[in-house]
């Protein structure tokens, strides 16, 4: 093969921040899979190898859930280690008993090891279940203090392949006669600025075109909208990308979604590109009566 097999194993805990984990390992392009029963992991390893380099990165989730099949789990992992391949590694998740009680309470879910009785004494067995593999884990995080956008930094922090791309924003263009972007994080409209669409040789064009993009930022207001918007988002990213966010949506609306908003989404795009990882896309710009 010519790329190792990056392989990590969550465990710990129930109730100390798995699925956030699990979310997290996904943004940084690993691919994942919840609850496999450890016996099936060679064969699944076997699988991963057959199809080349198309899967490296694979994270686990594998705890008591599976409590027939967990005991296996040091054999399959020895297994794991004397494959030139591969190179696994243990994520042990843990909280205090006192918080995996709380956020059982909050989610008013039942512990997998009690499910009839009362959340401290599945908590108690699972504890001594797991000790032996929290002892052999190479990578720890107690979550008793952590909120998951914390939870997910240090998850990043320490299997992040590129850190500098961890955050990125993409910028749309959108009509809103077709209706807001459903995904969109941050909504702006910009169908307050003159309008091309009222020019007859410019009707049928998008802001794509060089004449479309400056008759839109001829006008006053239209320059002094992009400075202020860039001095919000200078603001606001670093903020975003702090709290741990990973995606920002920036959404730029005109009444088509095909002159003002595309002109006014190419040129943010431009702008931010050379601090954050950035796309920009136009949702409306070939609807209607456009020639391209």
């Amino acid at each position: 093969m010519s790329e190792d097999i990056q392989v990590v194993i969550i465990t710990g805990m129930s109730g100390a921040g798995k699925t956030v984990a699990t979310q997290s390992f996904e943004d940084l392009g690993f691919f994942c899979i919840d609850n496999l029963p450890p016996t099936l992991l060679p064969k699944f390893i076997d699988l991963i190898e057959e199809s080349g380099d198309k899967l490296n990165k694979l994270a686990l989730v594998m705890d008591l859930r599976g409590r027939e099949f967990f005991d296996s789990l040091f054999e399959s992992i020895d297994g794991l280690s004397k494959n030139e391949n591969i190179k696994p590694k243990i994520l042990f998740l843990d909280a205090k008993d006192q918080v995996l009680v709380r956020r059982y309470k909050e989610t008013r879910r039942t512990h997998p090891l009690s499910p009839t009785g009362r959340p401290v004494e599945g908590i108690k067995l699972e504890r001594d279940m797991l000790e032996q593999m929290k002892g052999i884990a190479q990578n720890y995080i107690d979550t008793t203090e952590l909120k998951p956008a914390e939870l997910r930094e240090k998850i990043i922090s320490q299997f992040s392949s590129n850190k500098t791309q961890s955050f990125c924003v993409n910028v749309l263009s959108f009509g809103f006669k077709y209706g807001i972007p459903i995904d969109a994080d941050l909504v702006f409209d910009v169908r307050f600025l003159p309008n091309p669409y009222y020019i007859e040789h410019m009707r049928d064009r998008t802001g794509l075109e060089a004449d479309v993009a400056d008759y839109v930022f001829k006008w006053t207001e239209a320059k002094q909208f992009l400075q202020k918007l860039m001095d919000l988002l200078t603001f606001m990213l670093p903020q975003y990308k702090r709290e741990g966010k990973r995606q920002l949506v920036i959404a730029i609306g005109c009444t088509g979604g095909k002159h003002r908003s595309v002109a006014l989404a190419e040129q943010i795009a431009r702008n931010i590109s050379s601090d954050y990882p950035t796309h920009v896309s136009h949702r409306d710009v070939t609807k209607g009566n456009i020639k391209l």
